[in-house]
């Protein structure tokens, strides 16, 4: 007979909602019952298994850089956690930032933060990023900023699957619905509707909802500046050999990386022009008209490329600074918040499960303190500056 009442109910099954089940019942011994509402058990349309994967430690908040080296010793760790066959196929070939002459101070501000994190970081000037990288150009660029460990892209699905099937095996439920109504007295969430009719009682309610985590939150009669933005990603492959690459960010904003024998690439689009949509069709003219110009002023091999396919995702972005939104409501306590992570959620999953699962078991951050993510900002208005956004 199915449950009515949970100790904690996540609204999320993808990588956020599942790390913090994960967290709660397979590493810190939560007692209480935990529920996962997902409303798309495959997952199909999910940002976590529709993102580009990849993590960085190339940030300028120092919380930012911690969140994923604490993410880059989670995937180091997956064997001690989840046994010998836990593999989520780790590529850790680094990440190469590029500034053009106004954004050299910049570059070299995030490295000193970088530094003091203890990130494997190096600025390179053009002659260096040349002779490092031959079929690099270097025109228009005044400095590149490269990981030399520490950063890379892995598979999104054989980690989602390892924390889902982690969370379930050690008492988690995973429960596939819509919610569509949340009753809630004043200060206090009571319980949850799913569209099927049933009503599911909570202790503590998380919002990890990824793009939709705004409607989850109106759905209290709360305010959340997080909806979904559409990214598209281009996969293509190259007539000539380029040779090692790492995920490569060009003055243009344009992104690309390797992946196997092809290239995948995209482009955030300019705020003015990134509407709130749960649209996922392609934006095509996206890499005719501004990707492929730019990647073949960068690359000139990249002259001679075939596009082959691609797909869509969603962001779910955080319109006030771009940065994750952890940590409870101040006038609603039992509802907490693991949102907003604007194209960073995968990398740093394992440390927003691990901060959420301890406040709610030690009623505390203890492991990595995030409150410079709390919702106080969002009522304030006052925006936590990240000036590495991709």
């Amino acid at each position: 007979m199915a449950r009515s009442n949970y100790d904690v109910v996540i609204i999320g099954g993808a990588a956020v909602g599942s790390a913090i089940a994960w967290f709660l019942k397979g590493e810190l011994g939560f007692a209480g019952s935990v529920a996962v509402i997902e409303r798309d058990s495959t997952y199909a349309h999910a940002a976590t298994t529709l993102s580009a994967a990849s993590i960085r430690q190339q940030f300028s908040t120092p919380e930012n850089i911690r969140m994923s080296r604490f993410g880059l010793a989670f995937l180091k760790g997956l064997e001690s956690r989840f046994g010998a066959e836990s593999d989520v196929a780790f590529r850790e070939a680094g990440y190469l930032l590029l500034a053009s002459g106004p954004g050299r101070s910049v570059l070299e501000a995030n490295h000193a933060v970088q530094q003091t994190e203890g990130a494997d970081v190096v600025l390179l000037e053009p002659d260096a990023l040349r002779r490092r990288f031959p079929w690099l150009s270097t025109d228009g660029v005044a400095l590149g900023s490269l990981g030399l460990s520490g950063e890379g892209w892995f598979d999104a699905h054989g980690l989602l699957q390892l924390l889902k099937s982690g969370a379930r095996a050690a008492g988690a439920d995973y429960i596939e619905g819509k919610v569509t109504e949340i009753d809630s007295a004043i200060g206090h969430i009571e319980a949850v509707h799913l569209a099927e009719g049933r009503r599911i009682i909570c202790g503590t309610l998380v919002n990890a909802a990824g793009p939709q985590a705004g409607h989850v939150a109106r759905l209290a009669g709360l305010a959340l500046p997080v909806g979904p933005r559409k990214r598209s990603v281009f996969v293509f492959r190259c007539r000539d050999a380029v040779g090692a690459m790492p995920l490569m960010v060009d003055i243009s904003g344009v992104w690309v990386r390797p992946e196997g024998d092809v290239y995948i690439t995209g482009i955030s689009p300019p705020e003015t022009e990134d509407p709130e949509t749960e649209d996922l069709e392609v934006d095509y003219p996206l890499f005719e008209e501004i990707i492929w110009p730019a990647l073949a002023e960068r690359v000139p091999a990249f002259e001679a490329i075939k596009m082959e396919r691609a797909w869509a995702g969603h962001y779910d972005y955080n319109s006030l600074d771009q940065n994750a939104i952890i940590g409870p409501h101040p006038d609603v306590p039992n509802l907490i918040f693991a949102n907003g992570f604007s194209g960073h959620g995968l990398q740093q999953a394992p440390a927003a499960g691990r901060a959420v699962a301890e406040l709610i078991v030690l009623g505390r951050y203890d492991t990595l303190d995030l409150s410079i993510f709390g919702y106080d900002r969002i009522a304030a208005r006052r925006p936590v500056r990240e000036l590495a956004v991709i």
